[in-house]
């Protein structure tokens, strides 16, 4: 793809028809559609300028091309104990990743808050498993009586769903599951030989056990529409997070900015940290958005007549909090005390090890970028359990990097021709499991401490609780039965006590709902209480699921600045 050129220099007036805060997964969606919706429209990114292709400085390198070949020295992980937890943080992507000092918050409770600024924020560094929610993600919170009940519903998403997938390309098969809606699908990826051993057992012994190749994000067989783009064909290399040259993933950078961009609607404002949101009490409305230049520290104020806010999860929260006025004193939209509460996220605390024994002669080819994975089985249709809702499964079947014992000097010609033969079959399966949204998970401004921009730091007040603890204990219960009766060897589950936020599917804070009494956004995506601001990244979710959250993230953002760029043209803004 040749790369194009940005507008990076604001209008002199700096007037807009639209502001889009962040340039993420979300904030691209929103500005593609808005720009091709013919609105002039200010893209505001607290990070720097990445550019398609340019921006990749690792993309192509090989691992002796890096000093320590891939991994963070020692230095490195014990200043950022935080994000070194990362699967995706390395020698090769230390870039693309916010250090534990570079944008500091307070833990009230241990959360690992994963952060990328940069223009395409994590769609550069997201693990691509795109899955829909089914109707009974968005009835469950009404059916099982925790948080509110959603103001949208399945049907309501499913033409936006294909809008979404058509443009960024997905892959999997058609399944024809009610608990795991099928998608506008590309090719699917293929289960090797022992992960399909692994499924037909699992599936010969349980009837309510679907076993599926993963769904994701990746071009295996690029149509028209992604050529017009500029991508290409996923090559399985297994680097994504360092920036895809072919654009074989969906991302910002590859996709969705580059064809708002192509309207001549688009301009990005990068290294511009969004202070707050202006609300003009007399006009009853918000007009506008503070910036701070993230090295001048100078405050501009640009103006729109729409206003995205898509800075992912917990920084959208942070931003409506610090957004304060007379008719707002504790935060756009927050009449009703709740901004910042019901964070949810998704729980990865089980894994289990096992091995297979035989099928010796069986291997596989390149790096697939997903897994083998199971709907949710738990609660499904009703309440079955002693806990509410349930989990998502994965397991892949790999053969380890050798075939013979290495514990002796690794050096010689010995060791090269031990290390030349592929070993056994290892398995490893994990949980994703759907917490509930509760009133004590939350964020909050601090009341003392500002960062380096003058903005109160975030505190995270989010912890797990006996329901995540009963669906842990129940993953590697059933998983440990279900590797059992595969044949798998050597089965060790445990429990990895990953911290809430490591997952990086955290959502919630500014939820949608039908009552302004009990939720901050309507059917729309728009505050109750301020409907010329729209929030559509994972703060806007009334509830989590089992499913991966970054698809409906997208599909949410394109049907809001779908309904933004009519109301627009009537004049309603």
């Amino acid at each position: 793809m040749t790369s194009q050129e940005f507008n990076y220099q604001p209008k002199a007036n700096f007037v807009y028809d639209a502001i889009v805060i962040g340039s993420g997964i979300s904030g691209g969606w929103a500005a593609k559609e808005l720009c091709e919706g013919g609105l002039k429209t200010l893209v505001i990114e607290r990070g720097k300028k990445v550019e398609h292709l340019k921006d990749y400085p690792t993309a192509t390198k090989n691992p002796w091309e890096f000093e320590h070949r891939g991994e963070s020295t020692l230095k490195i992980k014990e200043e950022n104990p935080i994000v070194s937890r990362c699967y995706a943080f390395g020698e090769s992507t230390h870039h693309f990743f916010v250090k534990d000092q570079e944008h500091p918050y307070v833990q009230d409770k241990p959360f690992a808050w994963i952060r990328g600024y940069q223009v395409g924020g994590k769609s550069l560094l997201w693990a691509r498993q795109t899955q829909r929610w089914s109707k009974y993600d968005f009835e469950g919170p009404a059916r099982d009586n925790f948080a509110v009940d959603w103001p949208i519903r399945y049907d309501d998403l499913a033409p936006w769903y294909s809008h979404v997938e058509l443009f960024a390309g997905i892959s999997g098969n058609r399944d024809g599951l009610d608990t795991l809606p099928d998608s506008e699908f590309l090719p699917a990826w293929e289960m090797n030989e022992v992960e399909k051993v692994i499924q037909k057992r699992i599936m010969d012994n349980y009837t309510d056990r679907h076993v599926i190749i993963g769904r994701c994000a990746h071009l295996t067989k690029p149509k028209q529409v992604h050529l017009d783009q500029g991508r290409g064909q996923c090559q399985a290399r297994n680097m994504c997070e360092r920036g895809c040259p072919f654009g074989g993933y969906f991302s910002s950078n590859s996709a969705t900015l580059p064809t708002a961009n192509k309207t001549g609607n688009l301009t990005i404002l990068t290294d511009s940290v969004v202070h707050s949101i202006i609300y003009d009490e007399a006009k009853g409305k918000a007009t506008g958005v503070s910036v701070v230049n993230a090295h001048t520290k100078e405050t501009t104020v640009y103006h729109a007549k729409i206003i995205f806010v898509n800075a992912a999860c917990l920084n959208t929260n942070l931003i409506l909090l610090n957004s304060t006025s007379k008719r707002f004193p504790n935060g756009l939209g927050n009449d009703n005390g709740l901004l910042g509460k019901f964070i949810a996220f998704q729980n990865y605390r089980g894994a289990i090890n096992a091995r297979m024994e035989g099928y010796e002669d069986k291997y596989y080819y390149g790096r697939r970028p997903t897994a083998v994975m199971m709907p949710n089985f738990r609660n499904v249709h009703k309440q079955e359990t002693d806990f509410k809702r349930g989990y998502m499964v994965f397991y892949t079947a790999t053969r380890i990097g050798w075939g013979h014992d290495t514990t002796g000097p690794q050096i010689g010609a010995e060791y090269k021709e031990n290390i030349s033969e592929p070993g056994y079959w290892s398995i490893y399966m994990m949980m994703q499991g759907e917490t509930i949204p509760k009133e004590s998970n939350r964020v909050f401004l601090s009341k003392t401490e500002k960062d380096q921009w003058g903005i109160p730091l975030l505190h995270t007040d989010v912890a797990y609780d006996d329901n995540d603890l009963k669906i842990l204990k129940d993953f590697l219960q059933q998983g440990t039965e279900m590797l059992e009766k595969a044949g798998c060897k050597d089965i060790t589950p445990e429990d990895i006590h990953w911290p809430p936020g490591l997952d990086i599917h955290e959502v919630g804070g500014v939820r949608m709902g039908r009552d302004p009494k009990t939720s901050l956004l309507n059917q729309w995506n728009q505050l109750h209480s301020c409907q010329n601001v729209f929030v559509t990244d994972g703060a806007c979710m009334t509830s989590t699921s089992t499913q991966n959250p970054s698809l409906t993230f997208m599909a949410i953002t394109a049907r809001a600045a779908n309904y933004a760029v009519q109301q627009f043209k009537l004049g309603v803004f």
